[in-house]
């Protein structure tokens, strides 16, 4: 080998490699009772960097991306002097200096996490650091107004928000929902994909992929575009309850990851703790996970098998608080991939989070602001912590009701104000079409506003 070798070509080299290696690993897999290939395990494209981060290599052009990404839609909020929700620059910056101190460099964003101002506050945070040192995931997220004025104009902002001149990671933004009419529609008939590729070319996007929330019909049809326009990652949801049972319009994860690895492209996981219900799970589930590895938090299981698959470029976190973040970077360094016996004891565990029948709400707040000015993710999330808390009665002959109906009305109160509960509802269905995980919102709001009404009228 030259001495002078291009370092670029090293990594693309290198890459190859770990593909060839992770195709050994995946042909190795065992097979499952149930006839399915169990999740495939590899360390061959991991490595270990600063306080022993893992990082995987882009097989494409050889970025060595830290395998816990940030994911920056839920960043801490305050209010300013007029009483509206901001993001806490102060605090963001404190969270972005000690991830990237502990070897955290992929930052995902979108022009419209947190009403908008994710972009410019994560900009902001970043620039204080040197460019080469952490990659930039953003999207196109031209959701209601995908005219070729708005598209434009919502991509260019993304640089000034940014404070930078190119975009690692650019995605398409949660492609699925309305099948490729509504591809087409967003990114075809407007001529941005066009566009988008010729930035790919002239390097002002350096990877070009989308983020997908659909059935397994939707997911082929954008798969068979790779030949057209070479997606160089796919942005996917993946947990141990979703790899084989996912709700709503979603396809398994299972399937979603097996076809990628059969094309050799690489994923970027989103919500590996489902919304945090995988942090947040029923005590005596939280004591099962707890019993087996009583050193690592019940969220770790869920970050270790999101990171175990070979073909996983990155896991993204969504992480408000120090702790969690120090958590999950405990987790990653180094990451610890998950044998065949704790794979199959996460399974068992999935089909035991069934049994509770929790809405599939992720606080993405995509079905935010509600012109009637309900806090729509705070009540569907109330709801859930009492399933999981086993606060929500069936019946009033049930035992434990008056227990179960004074600890959900307090906790309702103190979790939503009055002028936003659920009751407000009208069924306008602004929200519904936002929604990435398909929920009917005005059925969910309108049947928990029953509930309530039952409870303080003992009626149940």
């Amino acid at each position: 080998m030259k001495k002078n070798i291009d370092r670029r070509e090293f990594f693309k080299t290198a890459g190859t490699a770990a593909i060839v290696m992770g195709g050994l690993g995946a042909a190795a897999g065992c097979a499952s009772k149930g006839g399915k290939k169990d999740l495939a395990t590899s360390s061959a494209n991991q490595t270990d960097g600063a306080e022993g981060m893992t990082y995987r290599i882009n097989n494409g052009n050889g970025d060595k991306v830290s395998i816990l990404g940030y994911g920056c839609m839920r960043w801490p909020m305050t209010k300013d002097e007029g009483g509206k929700d901001i993001i806490d620059q102060e605090t963001t910056n404190r969270l972005v200096d000690y991830a990237i101190e502990h070897g955290v460099n992929y930052f995902d964003t979108s022009p419209v996490y947190l009403q908008g101002q994710s972009e410019k506050a994560t900009g902001i945070a970043l620039k204080r650091h040197p460019r080469e040192s952490y990659f930039i995931a953003t999207k196109l997220s031209n959701f209601s107004n995908y005219t070729r004025e708005n598209s434009m104009e919502m991509y260019r902002k993304s640089f000034e928000n940014l404070q930078t001149d190119y975009i690692d990671y650019y995605l398409l933004h949660s492609i699925g929902g309305g099948g490729v009419e509504a591809f087409n529609a967003r990114y075809v008939d407007n001529g941005m994909i066009d566009f988008l590729m010729k930035e790919r070319e002239a390097g002002r996007i350096r990877n070009l992929g989308f983020s997908f929330h659909g059935n397994r019909e939707s997911f082929d049809e954008f798969l068979k575009l790779h030949e057209k326009y070479h997606w160089d990652f796919v942005q996917i949801q993946l947990n141990y309850v979703d790899w084989r049972h996912a709700t709503g319009r979603n396809a398994d994860a299972e399937y979603l990851q097996t076809e990628l690895d059969k094309l050799g492209i690489q994923s970027v996981i989103m919500e590996p703790l489902l919304g945090g219900r995988l942090s947040k799970v029923p005590q005596h589930i939280a004591d099962r996970l707890k019993e087996r590895n009583p050193e690592g938090s019940v969220a770790s299981w869920a970050f270790r098998f999101a990171g175990t698959p070979e073909g996983v470029l990155c896991v993204l976190s969504g992480m408000t608080y120090m702790e969690h973040l120090q958590d999950n970077i405990r987790t990653y360094s180094p990451l610890i991939p998950l044998n065949e016996e704790e794979l199959a004891f996460l399974e068992e565990t999935a089909g035991l989070m069934q049994k509770y029948p929790t809405i599939p709400c992720n606080d993405c707040k995509y079905c935010m602001p509600c012109p009637y000015g309900i806090d729509i993710p705070a009540i569907l999330l109330h709801y859930n912590k009492c399933v999981n808390a086993g606060e929500v009665a069936k019946s009033i002959e049930d035992e434990g009701y008056r227990k179960a109906r004074r600890a959900y009305l307090v906790s309702y109160d103190r979790a939503v104000p009055k002028l936003r509960q659920a009751a407000r509802c009208i069924g306008c269905n602004t929200c519904k079409g936002h929604c990435p995980q398909n929920i009917d919102i005005p059925r969910e709001l309108h049947r928990i506003d029953r509930y309530i009404d039952n409870l303080k009228k003992d009626q149940l």
